[in-house]
């Protein structure tokens, strides 16, 4: 199958919404007017993967200066720091019928491949335990057990220097 990557829309924040609710449980996904905020404030940081016009997946996160990524980000876009030093990783959501066709490790390599153009020292995510080793592949360091309660799973933090 074949996918572009590009720059996401905001008006494409309810599609990325349903996105987002298809691929995370519901206690750890994204409402739509969180998508819409978030698009509000760092839009620039919301990366799609399109194919036969089709939004497929797409990937996102705020920046930072703390190299761990605090739960209070996902609800508070005035945290987001556009100059930080680090840029994070909210989700990384690839349509259930397009999995396994390399779209999240091109989404993901995208974001990393931004974030050095635009400077930053590194991208942090949170993950669960049977993600830990995708990230790794893609040269992220598992610093173990997050302090993270979002959604009230266990997280890893995640962390790839640049």
């Amino acid at each position: 199958m074949e996918f572009f990557i590009r720059e996401a829309r905001a008006e494409e924040a309810s599609l990325l919404a349903e996105i987002e609710a298809l691929c995370f449980p519901p206690a750890e996904a994204a409402s739509k007017e969180e998508i819409q905020k978030r698009m509000c404030a760092f839009l620039e940081n919301f990366f799609v993967a399109e194919s036969d016009g089709k939004i497929v997946g797409f990937v996102n996160g705020g920046t930072t200066d703390q190299p761990k990524l605090p739960d209070e980000m996902y609800h508070d876009v005035s945290l987001h720091k556009p100059w930080g030093a680090y840029q994070t990783v909210f989700g990384l959501n690839v349509l259930p019928e397009y999995r396994c066709q390399g779209i999240a490790g091109r989404l993901l390599e995208y974001l990393v491949a931004e974030s050095r153009k635009r400077g930053k020292k590194g991208v942090i995510l949170t993950c669960k335990a049977h993600l830990t080793g995708f990230y790794e592949s893609h040269e992220f360091q598992n610093f173990g057990i997050a302090e993270s309660e979002h959604g009230g799973a266990v997280w890893y933090d995640m962390r790839r220097e640049l």
